[in-house]
C-alpha cells in the first residue's frame, strides 16, 4: 500500500481516486433520482456537436480524436471513467514493471507511456461498455422520429427544470434514453409515469402525459 502512494504511482493514485469518486457520484446520484451525467451533458452542450456523447461529430482534430477514442459511443461521462480507469491501470502497470526490473521510471516517462497506452484501452473498452450501457440514440433512426412516440419516464420527475431522461422504443424495437422536460404548461411527471413525445427543443424532448389509449401495460 506505501508503495502506490509513492511518488512513482502518484498520478495514477490520483487518476484511480477521481474515477472511484465520479463511479460514487453517479450511483449516489442515480439512487435519489436525478443522474450526475445529466448535468455534465447539458453542461457541456454537447448537442452543439450532434448528441449526447463525447463521441459527437465534432469537427477538426479534436472531433476525431473523440470519436476515434469513444468507438462504442457511450455517454461522456462513462467515457471519462473509462479513460481514467485505463490510464491509471496503464501507469500501475508500467511503474511496476519498471520497478521489477530495474528501478521505477520518472514520472513524466511513466504518464506519458499510461497516457499513449490509455487512447486504445480506452477504444477497445467502451466497445465492449457499449454492449451493456444504455445509449441516448442510435444511428437507426433520428431524433424527430421519436416525437410523437410513447415513452417511460426513468431519471424524474419531468418538470421545466433540469432535464430527466425517458425510455422510448422505435419504430425498429431499439431502445433509446433521451432527455426530456414536462412541455410548458403541465404538471410535473413523476418516474414511472407513461408520456407522450410531442416535441423537442436540441437535445431535449418535451413530453406529456400520455393519454390512457396510447398507454402500454407494464
Amino acid at each position: 500500500m506505501e508503495a502506490l502512494l509513492s511518488a512513482s504511482y502518484q498520478p495514477f493514485t490520483i487518476a484511480g481516486l477521481i474515477m472511484i469518486g465520479l463511479v460514487v457520484i453517479e450511483t449516489v446520484s442515480l439512487i435519489i433520482g436525478v443522474s450526475a451525467s445529466l448535468f455534465i451533458e447539458q453542461g457541456l452542450d454537447l448537442d452543439a456537436y450532434g448528441g449526447h456523447h463525447a463521441d459527437v461529430g465534432a469537427v477538426g482534430f479534436f472531433g476525431g480524436l473523440l470519436g476515434w477514442l469513444n468507438a462504442g459511443r457511450v455517454p461522456v461521462l462513462i467515457f471519462i471513467i473509462t479513460w481514467l480507469a485505463a490510464f491509471a491501470a496503464s501507469g500501475f502497470i508500467i511503474q511496476t514493471l519498471a520497478i521489477s526490473i530495474m528501478a521505477p521510471l520518472p514520472v513524466l516517462a511513466a504518464s506519458g507511456g499510461a497516457f499513449f497506452l490509455a487512447g486504445p484501452t480506452t477504444r477497445y473498452a467502451t466497445r465492449l461498455v457499449s454492449a451493456i450501457v444504455p445509449r441516448d440514440e442510435t444511428y437507426v433512426v433520428s431524433n424527430e422520429d421519436l416525437v410523437g412516440r410513447t415513452a417511460e419516464v426513468t431519471v424524474g420527475p419531468l418538470d421545466q427544470g433540469p432535464a430527466g431522461r425517458v425510455k422510448v422504443q422505435d419504430a425498429h424495437g431499439n431502445l433509446h434514453f433521451p432527455l426530456a422536460k414536462a412541455a410548458d404548461g403541465h404538471v410535473p411527471i413523476p418516474a414511472g409515469a407513461q408520456v407522450l413525445l410531442v416535441d423537442r427543443r436540441g437535445p431535449i424532448f418535451l413530453a406529456i402525459s400520455a393519454p390512457e389509449d396510447l398507454r402500454t401495460s407494464n
